[in-house]
């Protein structure tokens, strides 16, 4: 380029302007276009095809291999899928389906169909429709993009009793399909490969990540059985089982159960399956499953899937869902005299829903290789038409869960419309009009001095709370998981975290320079978190934050750490609560002796009965609060304090470490 422009010449001199520094005529000419034949463009450019060359790409072609078998079982031909992990990063993907031609291709006839599918792009049996209605794999590169990819890939296919293997290296063919010979009780294919450190470096498969994939799998279709084999040496102390068959007849149900536990809900479960209407050409369009909840506090969530294959970014049979489910609780508003019901939007609706939609539709388009989103235009109405009728049978089947259900969306959209109209709502304490956040329960008295704020950690501890409180005086503010250190932290960072943000906002006072007393909405700010060091480590990160942006908040008594028990002992009718362990013992020697005692370990404070939890930890009258100070005579003790354990120094923690483990007690938290 600096030639072309002129700007370089020999002896570090300008080159002259002039036909002498142009490029000669034929610098760039036919010999120059490179043309990439065969599987030569995958490797090049693998990131057109799977995304990249990162974990998530590795695991891309796992997913290709176990889709193609997974095609075979929604189209009725295979009833079992084996997916088994082995030592050298090998994955192994066997199913019991038809198994891949392995006769000659008609266009290749020197080549079989089994060659041609591994080592040509954009073919496959998912064209024409006529092997398959439905599929995953549309575009006819999965399993040559997976070979291409390979360092090695074994294949075999169980055909009419014969046996057929072939091997290949980085999508070119190491032998000819081999005839291996008869073979009873047996009939698919089997793919065996292993990822190219070429492409992808030192990155291995995850045994977690594939056996949640080959879960999710096994919901989406209640007919196929999934064997999972991983070899123990890989498991690295994993959460999950070297080997498992996953079946689930409940299907999607079952699998959003297992995702909701034991979260409080606004009305039942509620899951089934339609087909969609029938096509323009008369012949079945796919059809639809879903389960779906509203649940009282719990985070909302929609995992969708086309063909059983994951929709993270949505697209249009989620458009159609939501307009069901929308369309059908306006109409019951209407039906029960409710006009409220009117002004609920989607966002509403789905502010606590929790939902799995999947749709197996014909000829689905995505944006994208990767299919991530499902863009098809039909989709939307095809799944909206099948869902919708059954919504308005099930809100017809149970009026009184069909009401409270009603009412409860009805809320949240009062509430989205009275933020909007009041961006900054007012307080007779406050001197200025000033934004809530929405997770934010407040309470009703307007006095700050007779009002409490409880920071909880979490969406779960926070519906406990809120149900323990007293509502006139006690608002509850759930924080998301640790928030930020502020004292390792940049300023834009801090003005960037909405958690803190939020907590600012619900204060009231500002924070810094800009702190006011006399606009602090609360008499007591109560940090109420798990009695473990998660929430130890919590409630540091909290103070922290106080004690560098709203130090008069503590000088002036206004900052406490609640002090929820870790143990509930019972014996008969007696019952006590338990601090931490040495408390327990000390209160065990309190019951009769020979009588059996129950202990109870709280987990955390969303498993505390809300009735538990007002008792020992949020009643005025019996709880114990510990206030946080800082005394103005310590100031510089604790500014170090504060800089070694929180600051952006992690020598003088090590220092602060070192100084003090022989003072750790080992304690059962």
């Amino acid at each position: 380029m600096n030639d072309l422009f002129g700007s370089s010449a020999k002896g570090g001199k300008a080159a002259a302007p002039g036909p002498a520094s142009a490029p000669a005529p034929d610098a760039y000419s036919a010999k120059d276009i490179e043309v990439l034949e065969g599987l030569e463009p995958v490797r090049r450019r693998p990131g057109m095809y799977i995304g990249g060359t990162d974990e998530n790409a590795l695991h891309h072609l796992a997913a290709e291999i176990i889709d193609n078998a997974m095609d075979e079982a929604v189209a009725g031909h295979a009833s079992f899928i084996e997916v088994v992990l082995a030592p050298g990063n090998v994955l192994s993907v066997r199913d019991n389906g038809r198994g891949i031609p392995v006769d000659a291709h008609p266009k290749f006839k020197h080549l079989s169909a089994l060659e041609v599918i591994l080592t040509t792009l954009h073919s496959g049996g998912k064209f024409s429709g006529k092997a398959y209605d439905t599929s995953g794999g549309l575009h006819g590169v999965g399993s040559s993009v997976v070979n291409a990819l390979a360092e090695t890939l074994e294949v075999e296919v169980a055909r009419d009793r014969v046996l057929w293997k072939q091997s290949y290296a980085r999508g070119k063919p190491t032998s000819k399909l081999i005839n291996a010979g008869p073979i009873q009780n047996r009939r698919g294919t089997t793919i065996a490969f292993k990822p190219d450190p070429e492409i992808f470096g030192a990155l291995q498969f995850i045994p977690a990540r594939l056996y949640r994939f080959c879960r999710s799998k096994a919901y989406l279709f209640r007919g196929v059985k999934i064997r999972w084999s991983c070899d123990p040496s890989l498991l690295k102390g994993e959460d999950i089982p070297a080997e498992a068959e996953l079946h689930f007849p409940g299907g999607l149900k079952d699998s959003l159960e297992d995702d909701i536990g034991t979260a409080a809900r606004v009305a039942p479960l509620w899951a089934g399956e339609a087909a969609l209407p029938m096509a323009p050409d008369g012949r079945a369009a796919g059809r639809v499953e879903w389960a779906v909840v509203w649940l009282e506090d719990s985070e909302a969530f929609l995992h969708s899937y086309c063909n059983t294959v994951p929709t993270a970014q949505g697209g249009t049979h989620e458009a159609g869902f939501r307009n069901a489910l929308l369309k059908g609780l306006r109409a019951w508003g209407e039906h029960r005299g409710n006009r409220r019901a009117a002004q609920v939007t989607a966002e509403d609706l789905a502010g606590n829903l929790a939902a799995k939609l999947s749709a197996f539709i014909r000829d689905p388009q995505f944006q994208g290789q990767t299919k991530e989103k499902l863009t098809s235009p039909e989709a939307t109405r095809f799944v909206e038409t099948a869902i919708r009728d059954r919504f308005d049978h099930f809100l017809a089947g149970d009026p009184t869960q069909a009401d409270n259900l009603l009412s409860f969306v009805i809320e949240r959209a009062e509430d989205r419309i009275r933020r909007k109209e009041l961006k900054d709502t007012p307080r007779k304490s406050a001197t200025r009009r000033l934004r809530l956040p929405g997770k934010l329960a407040d309470c009703s008295v307007e006095d700050a001095s007779r009002t409490e704020l409880f920071l909880v950690e979490g969406d779960s501890a926070g519906g406990s709370a809120k149900q323990a409180r007293n509502r006139a005086t006690q608002a509850i503010l759930p924080l998301r998981g640790k928030i930020l250190n502020v004292a390792s932290a940049s300023t834009e960072k801090l003005r960037q975290n909405q958690e803190l943000k939020d907590l600012m906002e619900a204060l009231g006072c500002g924070a810094g320079e800009r702190f006011d007393r006399a606009r602090l909405r609360y008499g007591r700010i109560i940090i109420m978190t798990d009695a473990d060091v998660d929430g130890a480590h919590i409630a540091s990160l909290l103070m922290t934050f106080f004690y560098r942006e709203m130090p008069e908040l503590i000088r002036q008594g206004h900052l406490y750490l609640a002090q929820p028990p870790l143990y509930r002992l019972v014996q008969g009718a007696k019952s006590v609560y338990a601090m931490d362990d040495a408390d327990r013992e000390r209160k065990t020697k309190q019951f009769k002796a020979g009588s059996k005692i129950e202990v109870s370990r709280f987990k955390g404070l969303g498993e505390m009965p809300p009735a538990a939890l007002k008792e020992t930890t949020m009643d005025p009258t019996k709880r114990t609060l510990l206030r946080v100070m800082a005394l103005p005579e310590e100031r510089a003790k604790t500014n170090d304090l504060v800089e070694s354990l929180m600051g952006r120094r992690p020598e003088l923690r090590f220092a602060f470490i070192q100084e003090h483990a022989a003072d750790v007690v080992d304690v059962d938290v």
